[in-house]
């Protein structure tokens, strides 16, 4: 009986996933059709569409994943000016809790595989996100200036140094490469520590989303230069990834 129950159990919250799923991708497909019409009166710089994301579309997800979010330490940071942060990633819900956690337009590295999801590529490229090739040298040095650019324009960008999702939890090496921009346009980074997202939704197995609270923790500002020298990236790198695990560790 008690195996039969467990069987049920895990058939229904299957059904319920399924459910969740179908509702979250019809809900993804109607904001980004309604960005999309109204991006050409949001200015060059995409304002509405982002604010769409961060206002309605990534709580909604939250919401229907019955997920919590908790957001710490953004008085740290001066939003009137732009930073690039760098954040650990465990799930694709940790772009719905930045969306939601950062109180300004906020635009991310991607992988360029993403341009070609519909709707989400769509909408990635008509607001003006970066896309990368991983691991080349060339698309790397392209991403690098244009993340400068974007920064540069005073605009705020999120990326994820360790490349890809974690499926372990831990949290891996920071690449150095991909803070370069923030030396080259003189801003901030911000460290961000993301808990809670990996176990609302795993990167592993298809879609087995389970109720949660998602933390967002900002770590206070690292410059980029001191006494006058720019840090070198791969330091700011060790540097932002150490507050990360910090602010982890404190939250455990």
């Amino acid at each position: 009986m008690e195996a039969g129950r467990v069987t049920t159990g895990a058939v229904l919250w299957r059904a319920y996933n399924m459910l969740q799923l179908a509702v979250g991708l019809v809900w993804t497909a109607a904001w980004i059709t309604l960005a999309l019409l109204l991006r050409p009166l949001s200015g060059p710089q995409a304002r509405l569409p982002l604010r769409m994301a961060s206002r309605c579309w990534g709580p909604g997800l939250l919401l229907l994943a019955g997920a919590r979010l908790e957001v710490e330490g953004a008085d740290n940071v001066d939003w009137s000016r732009p930073c690039l942060l760098v954040a650990n990633h465990q799930s694709i819900f940790d772009i719905c809790a930045l969306f939601r956690a950062v109180p300004v337009p906020l635009r991310f590295l991607l992988k360029e595989e993403m341009k070609r999801v519909p709707f989400v590529g769509w909408y990635a490229r008509a607001t003006g996100m970066l896309f990368i090739v991983r691991d080349n040298a060339r698309a790397g040095a392209l991403f690098r200036r244009q993340a400068a650019a974007v920064l540069e324009g005073g605009q705020s960008l999120c990326l994820f140094p360790e490349g890809t999702r974690s499926r372990s939890g831990e949290v891996g090496p920071f690449k150095g490469g991909s803070l370069q921009a923030a030396i080259d346009a003189g801003v901030a980074v911000v460290p961000v520590a993301l808990q809670g997202a990996g176990r609302v939704l795993p990167a592993e197995g298809f879609f087995q989303a389970r109720p949660g609270i998602i933390r967002v923790a900002f770590g206070k500002p690292i410059p980029v230069r001191e006494d006058g020298v720019p840090v070198r990236r791969q330091v700011l790198a060790d540097r932002a990834r150490d507050v990360v695990l910090a602010m982890l560790k404190a939250r455990d």
